[in-house]
């Protein structure tokens, strides 16, 4: 399956970039970001838990075997969504989505790192792959301390939004499309989001990039 943008890329007038993802992981936020910037690209398709990201062909281009994995139009390979993220908001200033002022670029980061580190890698991980924690006769304590640390970390971002319409302050950045991708794994799983989590979900899904990718993706409205 391709997608191609119409619009042009700010680096290059000919270039196009390949998004190489999978349903229901977090390459959701880097394709939301590459829309929210108006890059031309276009997309590949994986199927992550039938392993797709395992075979030789797809290691040849991400030995990490995962996704987002981004091939830019000059053949090189980017790997890991902060890294991604950052990139794309480098590369298309005009976009704004990380802050001019240094304090608020931090914040950014901020909350970047921690939904990538905590909510992601030691909450939804332990969920998503409990084998990787512990053995089999533990995986539901695994799972559970997953929910955990997952409930933590909201109720601590949850606070941090107080008075704020986007993850790091008044404007959408990329840390707005990390949160988005771990707010929309909480619900499937039973896992509540506290007030202002869950507004910030709701935002999310009314803005139009999101829902042409989630249309795109085949999620249900």
């Amino acid at each position: 399956m391709v997608h191609e943008s119409q619009r042009s890329y700010e680096l290059g007038a000919e270039s196009t970039m390949k998004l190489y993802w999978g349903p229901h992981t977090c390459a959701i936020g880097i394709h939301i970001l590459m829309e929210e910037v108006g890059a031309d690209y276009k997309t590949e398709k994986l199927d992550v838990g039938g392993g797709d990201t395992e075979k030789p062909a797809f290691l040849a281009i991400n030995p990490k075997g995962k996704v987002p994995t981004l091939m830019r139009d000059d053949g090189s390979v980017l790997t890991e969504f902060g890294a991604i993220a950052t990139w794309l908001a480098r590369a298309f200033p005009k976009a704004g989505l990380i802050p001019q002022d240094v304090e608020a670029d931090a914040r950014v980061t901020e909350v970047l790192e921690y939904v990538e580190g905590t909510v992601h890698g030691q909450g939804f991980a332990r969920i998503f792959k409990p084998a990787k924690f512990a053995p089999r006769h533990l995986h539901s304590d695994v799972e559970r301390q997953g929910r955990e640390i997952i409930e933590q970390a909201f109720a601590i971002l949850n606070d941090q939004l107080n008075g704020k319409e986007f993850a790091a302050g008044g404007r959408f950045s990329i840390a707005d499309a990390a949160l988005f991708y771990v707010e929309r794994w909480a619900p499937p799983r039973d896992i509540t989001l506290p007030g202002n989590i869950r507004t910030h979900f709701q935002r999310m899904l009314a803005r139009p990039s999101v829902q042409k990718v989630r249309a795109f993706w085949g999620e249900p409205e």
